[in-house]
């Protein structure tokens, strides 16, 4: 994405970071260094943070928050605007304002979405005007999921997550459980007995076309079905066993879904779990008959990143 030098009132704009669900994670391999070789599908979802960006009289990158447990050292936002200054030597101070709406640690990609968010609206704001390639880069040193956010839109990715095809999925409609635990991403993946193993899988798996082939040359156009019913989430068996909460959640979308149970699993490394509808009417029936001690949201599936309205209508 190419960037312009920043309109005046662009400053004055809120910039959206969607939250994401992995339809379906395998884990393939585990590199030398110790970093997991994944398969997933990522689709964007109309749950939202909300930032926005205010110039400071001094250079300070700070955020402007008031979110238990995160702060200006650890944040994703304040670590990806000080990294897009230290790549390119420019950039002035900032206050970050992050109203935060995606549950934290719970598999959804609240915080890379987040970086992510803050990386295309300063490479704006800040009149940088890297390409895609290098905010990638910048991307994946914060967090394997970031490039995908900046991607644009919906995707297949492998390696640790970095290799994105881009696919038009069919509209959905997603019921979220958001059981009460916080999960860590780490732990999950140093547990002995997450499977590592599992066999890589083409894209032509999911595709639809005239000779039912995907072509990565030309991605753009070819839909993917049947994402959220094939495959699995290597890490749902690892998270469940620690955390009941989430194998109670996972259970009751399995009991309650309807027609959409079989679609029902986690997302990324929890806590979250969904079931994917067709339309916005079954996902709404399914919600209301949750019990009163599970929380839940209904959310529809995104073609592309709402950002990109934002950063066009200058």
């Amino acid at each position: 994405m190419t960037s312009a030098p920043a309109d005046p009132a662009l400053w004055a704009r809120t910039f959206p970071a969607p939250a994401k669900l992995n339809l379906f994670l395998h884990v393939t391999g585990r590199r030398p260094d110790g970093y997991h070789l994944l398969q997933t599908m990522f689709r964007l979802i109309d749950l939202q943070d909300s930032l926005r960006f205010s110039r400071r009289a001094d250079e300070r990158i700070s955020l402007v928050a008031d979110i238990a447990g995160l702060n200006d050292a650890n944040d994703l936002c304040v670590r990806a605007a000080r990294a897009l200054r230290e790549a390119t030597g420019r950039g002035t101070g900032v206050d970050i304002h992050l109203d935060k709406c995606i549950p934290m640690g719970g598999g959804l990609g609240g915080g890379s979405s987040d970086a992510a968010t803050t990386l295309l609206a300063l490479n704006r704001l800040w009149g940088l005007g890297l390409e895609q390639p290098a905010l990638m880069a910048i991307g994946l040193r914060l967090g394997a999921d970031v490039p995908f956010f900046l991607g644009g839109g919906n995707a297949f990715a492998q390696g640790v997550g970095e290799q994105l095809t881009p696919v038009d999925l069919p509209a959905a409609w997603y019921l979220v459980l958001v059981p009460p635990v916080s999960v860590p991403t780490s732990a999950v993946f140093a547990d002995p007995e997450l499977t590592r193993n599992s066999k890589t899988i083409t894209i032509s798996s999911f595709s639809e076309g005239p000779d039912g082939v995907f072509d990565p040359s030309n991605p753009v156009g070819k839909k993917v079905h049947h994402a959220a019913t094939s495959g699995r989430n290597d890490l749902q068996g690892v998270v469940c066993r620690k955390y009941p909460a989430v194998a109670g959640h996972l259970e009751w979308l399995r009991s309650n879904g309807g027609s959409a149970a079989g679609t029902a699993r986690m997302s990324g490394s929890g806590a979250c779990v969904f079931a994917e509808f067709e339309t916005e009417v079954e996902a709404r029936d399914v919600a209301k008959r949750l019990p009163g001690d599970m929380r839940g949201l209904v959310a529809r599936g995104l073609e592309h990143h709402p950002i990109l309205e934002v950063l066009e209508d200058r």
